[in-house]
């Protein structure tokens, strides 16, 4: 049975730090591949100047290109919409049932997970895998397992805002990824 890792998020951009947890997680679980998956729509509200879906999912193409193990995934942007990770795991296990799937999560989203979406049902489909994230206590009466990996407390706010002020973001995110970002006038007002 192959043994997939989901990383889910905005990726609005995605940068170093995702890398790291993608690697750092199909590594030490010895998975088979990491999908990083970009949601369709951000539980938040978009500002003007964010990233499209497409955008995001381009990024992120952009992001693992020569990355070995670590693959874009489209799923939650060709279906559209708000997604649950429940609805997301469900179709997920019904197109691919061959597949076990640990769907990674920072440590925000470990003390977060009671109020999930069906988490009750949830656990008894996904291997849920946390990793630690600075300033998240990441504990849990559901069942996680832990991966320890280098902390490095960066987030796609902080490069976004560097962006509009017009700072670095050098060995934040990649090359490539800056590139598009300048050709797409995105995080710019």
């Amino acid at each position: 049975m192959k043994r997939i890792g989901l990383l889910g998020g905005t990726f609005n951009p995605p940068h170093i730090g995702h890398l790291i947890i993608a690697n750092e997680v199909k590594h030490a679980l010895n998975l088979d591949e990491v999908r990083l998956m970009p949601t369709a729509i951000p539980p938040h509200k978009l500002n003007p100047s964010d990233a499209s879906p497409e955008q995001r999912l381009q990024m992120v193409k952009l992001a693992i290109h020569d990355a070995d193990g670590l693959t874009s995934f489209s799923f939650e942007v060709d279906r559209g919409g708000v997604s649950y990770t429940y609805d997301t795991i469900a179709a997920l296990r019904t197109q691919e049932p061959d597949i076990q799937f640990h769907f990674i999560i920072g440590g925000d989203m470990i003390d977060s997970l009671p109020s999930w979406h069906r988490i009750e049902d949830l656990v008894k489909i996904v291997t849920f895998v946390g990793v630690g994230r600075p300033g998240t206590i990441g504990t849990t009466k559901y069942p996680v397992q832990m991966v320890e990996l280098p902390q490095i407390d960066l987030s796609s706010t902080l490069i976004r805002n560097r962006i509009k002020q017009g700072g670095t973001v050098s060995f934040l995110i990649p090359d490539a990824v800056k590139s598009f970002i300048r050709e797409e006038g995105l995080y710019v007002d």
